[in-house]
This record gives structure tokens, C-alpha cells and sequence, in this order.
């Protein structure tokens, strides 16, 4: 029987606050990291913490596993500088690949032994469509394509230990990261909308159902796999 708990990194808002409601909601105790508390509503365990540092992000990962395992994680926390290719600066990137991909390497090392020993355990990489490439996005997209290889390096190594490994590819989902990168009066924000086959930006609800069902105990035969949650712009770009 596997522990009922389930640790979300940037879990106090957007799409890592609508995975925390959604696992809550599934009756699993649920324990977010981030800067920021979460709402006050929200029926989960907050424990503040800055995860650009990694020995801040190690002694929040000791709290939270003090309890006992924690044998389901969202790496979720991120971060978006946008830039051209001639305007990426090299210090951007290092903090780009350290919030976005070091923290995820970090966390789900942490948690390795308790889901081990369980011989349970479900990890959900949040990557992006941007990691299929797109302009304005060297930095973020390196750093999204990162986490792919990751999940499907990951799949390989832990799926004997009845470990799964997943990722999401949202995008383009209405969230304040969304909106802080792509302003809404700009041409390039409307193109992005009028590309998407179903007419609508998604919502965070959108990409928890997709994150919810890799954490299910119902899908232990699907690892190594990336689900575009992106209301099929991907469709018939080669990205997928």
C-alpha cells in the first residue's frame, strides 16, 4: 500500500496550486514547497522555501520527509526570462537551469529511498511546449527539454523499483507566468490563442487532469511519457 502523499515544488499558484487542489481533493496529504504561501483554503502542508538555493531546498526536503516518505512528486517550480538568442545572458540561464531543472533532480533524489522501499512511486516532470522550441525561449526551452530527457532517462533506471516517471507539456495555459511572458495586447500572445484548434486558452484545471492521472494508482503500466496538455497546437507541427 503506498504512502498518500504527494509533494508539489511552486505548488501556492497557477498550475501547481490547481495539482495541489486536484490531489487534496483525491484525499491525499499534500505538501507544497515554494516562496509564497499558498491560499489559505487550500488543505495541504506549506513549508516556505527559496529553491535557488539548494541548501535551502535540501532542508525543506528533510521537513517534509521527517513524517515519513513521500512517495508522489510534481516537479513543478519555474521560472521564464525571455529573450533572444543575442540577449540570453549567461547568468539568466544558470538561474533558469537551476530553479527549473537542478530543483527537480534535487527533490526527486530526496524522495528516492522512501518510494523504494515502498515500492511505489509516481513523478510527474511539468515541462512546456516551448522545449519542442519556440522563439524568445533559449533559456526556458533548454531547460523544458531538459526535463524530457530526464523522464525518459528516469523511466528507464526506477521502473523495476515500481517507480513511474511522466511529464507534462502545457501550453499555452492562462497563468501569471503565461501572461508575465506573453503580454495580452501583444500580436504574438493573440497569434498564439487563434492557433489553438480548440479556441481557447487552457486553464491550470486543464493540465491537473493530466498530472492526476499519471499519479493515479491506475497507471503503473505508463512511464517514459510526455502528455502535450496544449488543446492541439502541437497537432501537425512535428513537436509531438
Amino acid at each position: 500500500m503506498s504512502a498518500a502523499r504527494t509533494l508539489v515544488t511552486g505548488g501556492s499558484s497557477g498550475i501547481g496550486l490547481a495539482i495541489a487542489r486536484r490531489e487534496a481533493a483525491a484525499g491525499r496529504r499534500v505538501i507544497v514547497l515554494d516562496r509564497e504561501a499558498p491560499p489559505a483554503d487550500l488543505a495541504a502542508r506549506f513549508i516556505s522555501v527559496d529553491m535557488m538555493s539548494a541548501d535551502a531546498t535540501a532542508g525543506a526536503l528533510e521537513a517534509a520527509l521527517a513524517d515519513g516518505p513521500v512517495t508522489r512528486l510534481v516537479n513543478n517550480v519555474g521560472m521564464v526570462r525571455p529573450a533572444t538568442l543575442d540577449d540570453t545572458r549567461l547568468s539568466d540561464l544558470e538561474a533558469v537551469m537551476r530553479l527549473n531543472l537542478h530543483t527537480a533532480v534535487q527533490c526527486t533524489q530526496a524522495l528516492l529511498a522512501g518510494m523504494r522501499e515502498a515500492r511505489f512511486g509516481r513523478i510527474v516532470n511539468i515541462s512546456s511546449r516551448a522545449a519542442y522550441g519556440k522563439e524568445l525561449r533559449s533559456a526556458y526551452a533548454a531547460s523544458k527539454a531538459g526535463l524530457l530527457g530526464l523522464t525518459r532517462t528516469w523511466a528507464l533506471e526506477l521502473g523495476r523499483d515500481g517507480i513511474t516517471v511522466n511529464a507534462i507539456a502545457p501550453g499555452p495555459i492562462a497563468t501569471p507566468l503565461f501572461t508575465a511572458a506573453n503580454p495580452p495586447d501583444a500580436p504574438r500572445t493573440r497569434a498564439i490563442i487563434d492557433a489553438v484548434p480548440v479556441g481557447r486558452m487552457g486553464t491550470a484545471e486543464d493540465v491537473a487532469e493530466g498530472v492526476g492521472f499519471f499519479l493515479s494508482d491506475g497507471a503503473g503500466f505508463i512511464t517514459g511519457q510526455t502528455l502535450a496538455v496544449c488543446g492541439g497546437i502541437t497537432v501537425g507541427k512535428g513537436t509531438v
